[in-house]
């Protein structure tokens, strides 16, 4: 089950392909009540429910959610689909092409914007029978949803994710750091790479990787005018943020092979305390009390550093088609499906997070059980507070990739950190307008 679902934001730009067949200029402003019975009715007749790649590992718990459900509503009937991880993006774009979208669709927001633009997903705003429902959810999580230049959320909140960063406690105590009082602002992160990297000798980098567009977002740079038609990333801040990664790079502050590389590369070197600093997950809290007890002696847990105040977080959500033959029960159903009961439910089943107003002050969330998992649950759990997504919705990998190498150049001394920036901002500007 992919919980960070970014990886397919690649098939994205086939989407939108896919849907200027069936666009033609309609705009996303609409609430999406042209077709199909009112949103407003009572909720009656068959409706589909699409989730993306969970069926294998949580059948049993959406056939009772949807068997529930129309027991309450005995004049509606629910067909459950589920599509693969791969290709889902291209999945989506055929049938929005083909006009066969499903009522209620499992969106991150990069994938609900190609439709929300196309006038094929509702404003849930503007649907008064959708819009009631707004208070039950964390402000965080609604407006995770909300679509740049359309005007409202497109998408019921969902499940939200997070993901802490782990750091070695025995580093910082050699470097001369206070251990329990790891870096919370980028200024304190690279005063603390310096130290780490001069009283090691250049052994130990705190960083494994560059700059992503994530970390211009915590720095808080502007990546994006306000309607999504333009990259800003290359205003002074994010100069300032690149300049600071290449003295950082020059002193030893990231990995020499900090360039190229993989998530996998950057968790094997904080596994050989080469790293000082990596995000990671209740899974690696395994590996490393079997692989690196030393390691696991010493971790500490924290969230990844920002000047913004206001942490990472991914965001999951369920639009419903503005084509959809039967709006009010579609509603009544993505509703249900994220009610506080049935969030909380799923959330103990995966380590994912309930959007729900007041749940993540649920025990479950604040009190540590004594387990690996525990410790990570709760760690991220305080995180989701304020939290914000800072992917741009329009963000493509072609588009990060030009980031990562633009800021590579910066790097090793190619280019001027605002010439890459630049360069980069340049790229993706024209990539977004061919989208």
């Amino acid at each position: 089950m992919p919980i960070r679902r970014g990886a397919l934001a690649a098939t994205v730009p086939l989407l939108v392909s896919a849907l200027t067949l069936t666009a033609c200029g309609s705009g996303g402003s609409g609430s999406g009540s042209g077709e199909g019975g009112g949103a407003d009715g009572k909720p009656e007749g068959d409706i589909t429910f699409q989730t993306w790649n969970l069926r294998s590992n949580f059948k049993d718990y959406f056939t009772g959610l949807v068997a529930d459900f129309e027991k309450a509503h005995p004049g509606v009937r629910v067909k459950w689909l589920d599509q693969p991880a791969d290709n889902y993006a291209d999945k989506l774009g055929a049938d929005a092409a083909a006009g066969t979208l499903p009522d209620v669709v499992n969106v991150s927001p990069d994938l609900s914007y190609p439709l929300a633009k196309a006038g094929l997903l509702m404003n849930l705003d503007k649907e008064p029978a959708a819009a009631k429902f707004k208070g039950e959810y964390t402000p965080e999580a609604w407006r995770g949803n909300v679509l740049p230049g359309l005007d409202g959320s497109y998408s019921f909140p969902w499940y939200l994710n997070t993901g802490p960063l782990f750091y070695n406690k025995a580093l910082f105590r050699q470097s001369g750091l206070d251990p329990e009082r790891p870096p919370k602002t980028y200024d304190e992160l690279f005063a603390a790479a310096r130290a780490i990297a001069e009283r090691s000798g250049g052994k130990t980098a705190t960083l494994g990787g560059t700059p992503a567009v994530e970390d211009f977002g915590r720095y808080g740079v502007r990546l994006m005018n306000d309607d999504a038609t333009r990259f800003t990333y290359n205003e002074p801040k994010g100069v300032e943020l690149l300049t600071a990664y290449k003295n950082l790079y020059e002193r030893g502050g990231l990995d020499p092979q900090a360039l190229t590389n993989t998530p996998d590369k950057t968790g094997q070197k904080f596994l050989e305390q080469k790293v000082a600093m990596n995000p990671g997950s209740a899974h690696d809290l395994e590996n490393f009390r079997k692989s690196a007890p030393g390691l696991y002696r010493n971790l500490g847990i924290t969230d990844a550093p920002n000047n913004t105040g206001k942490p990472n977080m991914y965001v999951m959500g369920l639009g419903i088609s503005s084509r959809s033959k039967h709006k009010a029960a579609a509603v009544a159903f993505a509703h249900f499906v994220t009610d506080r009961k049935n969030q909380e439910a799923f959330a103990h089943k995966v380590a994912v997070f309930p959007s729900t107003k007041g749940s993540l002050d649920d025990p479950y969330w604040t009190k540590d059980d004594g387990t690996d998992e525990g410790r990570v649950r709760l760690a991220s759990a305080k995180m989701l507070k304020g939290a914000v997504n800072y992917t741009p919705v329009v963000l493509s990998e072609e588009m990060k990739t030009v980031l990562k190498n633009e800021v590579a150049k910066a790097l090793q001394g190619k280019k001027s950190p605002r010439q890459a920036l630049d360069d980069a901002v340049a790229q993706s500007n024209k990539l977004l307008k061919q989208g």
